[in-house]
């Protein structure tokens, strides 16, 4: 039990650290993000466990990648902004001599056309290649896992990264192209397993384990890590 005096910031292996309030007042918990000092705000009843309010919290992970995406200012497709592309910088470069259809030269992203067509023409470029690179993915795994997989597609969910239906349909977040390929394959890795386990279980996380090879922990960090900006790459202008 706590007192409802006391409130603490941990570094739980979320983004920024939580900070513990047990209120007498609360009926479930709750959570907020503090943008002026940048930590999570974490109410719960004064008879909650402490491991059982981080535990939640740490559930939370898609909502608050969310969060910390909106809080922190966009960063819109643009000619020479720099973004990531399979975890590289890259440097969009607009010119009327370079092709409508972007093309990947070394470091840099070629395009041309009506300059204010520059976001609209990146981003289907990066959508393109993201099914392109995780329908690969997609194979190689099931056909490690023995799995058929009915379709595959790229959208922009605003709180997970990938989802997988009871009729083997994948949908992957096309932004995973900007991330390393480690961290891309692990989510594609993560979704394929679901569909020998439609669960978190220990049979779920070790077939994971398995079907993704060594360096699970390290992907899921790194994600972690690179969420909140990757959710906000080619928003705004």
């Amino acid at each position: 039990m706590w007192s409802t005096a006391r409130s603490e910031a941990l570094d739980i292996g979320l983004p920024v650290p939580v900070e513990i309030r047990p209120i007498r007042s609360a009926r479930r918990l709750r959570l907020r993000f503090d943008e002026a000092t940048g930590t999570l705000r974490l109410t719960c009843p004064v008879r909650t466990s402490r491991r059982a309010a981080l535990a939640w919290a740490l559930d939370q992970r898609d909502w608050i990648e969310a969060q910390l995406a909106r809080a922190s200012p966009p960063e819109p497709f643009a000619p020479d902004a720099l973004i990531p592309v399979e975890g590289g910088d890259v440097r969009i470069q607009w010119g009327p001599s370079h092709p409508r259809t972007p093309i990947l030269v070394g470091a840099e992203l070629r395009c041309g056309g009506p300059e204010d067509a520059v976001p609209r023409r990146v981003e289907r470029f990066l959508k393109s290649l993201a099914l392109e690179r995780m329908s690969d993915d997609v194979a190689e795994f099931a056909a490690k896992a023995g799995v058929s997989v009915r379709s595959v597609a790229v959208g922009d969910a605003s709180s997970r990264w990938g989802s997988c239906s009871s009729e083997a349909r994948l949908r992957l977040s096309w932004r995973l192209i900007l991330a390393p390929p480690d961290v891309r394959r692990y989510v594609v890795a993560h979704e394929v397993a679901h569909l020998k386990h439609m669960n978190h279980g220990p049979e779920f996380k070790a077939f994971e384990a398995w079907l993704f090879g060594p360096g699970v922990a390290a992907a899921k960090a790194e994600l972690r890590r690179l969420g909140p900006r990757l959710r906000r790459i080619g928003r705004g202008r």
